[in-house]
């Protein structure tokens, strides 16, 4: 595992930050907590890699708060595209047509 960030996911919508901080501080020092309030998952980064790889294996498909958690190295987030920035060229007159 390269990264120190854990996509948790399947998580209970009434749980908080710092029970997954508790959780997750056995593995290993706790950069940061977040959660998506009512997507049901969030992010928990680690001090290390290593910590993180272990933290995965104990306690992926475990059971908090009656869910099974799914735990798995985060993704980079993808570049979100802004829209229109160039400009669009429609031809003669270079008026947009009339869809």
């Amino acid at each position: 595992m390269k990264s120190s960030k854990l996509y948790v996911g399947n998580l209970s919508y009434s749980i908080g930050e710092n029970e997954l901080r508790d959780l997750f501080s056995e593995f290993g020092n706790v950069v940061s907590v977040n959660i998506l309030t009512g997507r049901g998952f969030g992010f928990v980064e680690l001090d290390s890699a290593e910590a993180a790889k272990n933290a995965k294996e104990a306690l992926d498909g475990t059971e908090l708060d009656g869910r099974n958690l799914r735990i798995d190295e985060a993704k980079p987030q993808k570049q979100k595209r802004g829209g229109f920035k160039e400009k669009r060229d429609f031809g003669r007159g270079k008026r947009r047509p009339n869809w």
